[in-house]
């Protein structure tokens, strides 16, 4: 193991971070990259990369790691430094006001112009120059503030992949997951090994996350070059929900890690004899088709349906209370689908966001992420 840390962009003097990333050999030119804890508060996937960090170690030293891997357990160490009143900040820059998983630089239209003459019709020559262009685009960017020097570290580490696993966490929820169309074949038994309830599919969401914007340079050269050259789906990019950010402690982050081991022996990026993949609980959904449930008055949440539940059109998952005005509101559900995640706060101001559906035909377009 291999263990290499890369300085952000200071604010000011005397407070310099950096982001420690762990590097583990593998036999063959396969390379995967997971990192955790991008929002800085999200803690399940931050616990679930020290198990695998562990147990990649170990693989190592056993000579069984056939693709090599880059590990970031810490993915945002400006976040870990952002408590107000004693309560961490870790979803927004306090600096900016921006989600820290929102607004990655991306590259592939201008690679597509750099690559115009220069591709061919051997696929993997194809791919090998779609990285180096890549790269070179990433070291040539000069980033204006430490915000920005962290979200192009991370693309860096990731700019080689074949797989990108970014752990993220949800404010209550059963275990579901993102990633595209294209994508969803290959990770779908990732979804079985997690027990994921909904699998949340998007080619573009409008917001620019981490996952797509490592995506991104490999659909956008794919629709600017098709049927000239072939260009491969170049990079899998999948982010975990793992749960609520209360879900933490060793039984749960031990199983999701070895979920990710299975799926990774699954795929031969690991030596050894992966178990069958489990049957998936709900099938895969469009992103555009999930239902956001908000509060249409202040009052106390009152539950009425489990995470996980089917719930049908018109079925009531929770009520408001008012107790001042005695006035009990039903939030009924607009669509059939999964109830897969909901605040974690028990009280609503008007118009806050409660709970959410995964629903299967679209009826969202625009930026289809939560705020």
């Amino acid at each position: 193991m291999q263990t290499i840390k890369h300085p952000l962009q200071s604010a000011s003097p005397g407070t310099e971070r950096d982001i420690t990333s762990y590097h583990f050999t593998g036999t063959t030119d396969r390379r995967i990259y997971v990192q955790a804890a991008l929002h800085g508060d999200e803690l399940p996937g931050m616990a679930t990369a020290w198990y695998l960090k562990r147990q990649f170690a170990a693989l190592e030293t056993a000579g069984a790691l056939r693709a090599s891997i880059t590990l970031v357990p810490v993915a945002n160490p400006i976040a870990l430094g952002q408590f107000s009143h004693g309560s961490p900040q870790g979803r927004f820059d306090m600096q900016s006001g921006q989600d820290f998983n929102r607004h990655f630089p991306v590259f592939g239209a201008a690679i597509a112009r750099e690559l115009e003459h220069q591709l061919g019709c051997d696929q993997t020559h194809n791919k090998k120059l779609i990285r180096q262009a890549l790269r070179r685009r990433l070291s040539a960017v000069t980033p204006a503030n430490e915000l920005e020097s962290q979200r192009l570290i991370l693309l860096r580490l990731a700019s080689d992949a074949d797989i990108m696993i970014d752990l993220h966490c949800d404010w209550e929820a059963v275990p579901h997951l993102y990633t595209v169309p294209d994508a969803w074949p290959a990770l779908a038994p990732l979804a079985c090994y997690l027990g994921s309830q909904a699998q949340l599919l998007a080619e573009v969401s409008d917001a620019s996350p981490f996952d797509e914007a490592c995506y991104e340079i490999w659909s956008t050269l794919r629709r600017h070059f098709a049927g000239r050259f072939p260009i491969p789906l170049g990079l899998l990019p999948v982010t975990l929900e793992l749960r609520g950010v209360r879900d933490v402690d060793t039984a749960t982050a031990q199983t999701d890690a070895q979920a990710i081991i299975q799926f990774l022996t699954h795929l031969g990026d690991i030596a050894g004899q992966a178990a069958p993949p489990p049957a998936l609980a709900y099938p895969a959904t469009p992103l555009a088709g999930c239902e956001y449930l908000s509060a249409p008055m202040a009052g106390v949440i009152l539950h009425q349906r489990q995470l996980g539940a089917w719930v049908q059109r018109g079925e009531v998952i929770a009520e408001i209370l008012d107790p001042l005005s005695d006035r009990l509101i039903p939030l009924a559900a607009g669509l059939d689908g999964v109830l897969y995640a909901r605040h974690w706060l028990r009280f609503a101001t008007h118009g806050m966001l409660v709970a959410r559906i995964a629903g299967a035909k679209p009826i969202r377009s625009g930026d289809l992420l939560v705020p």
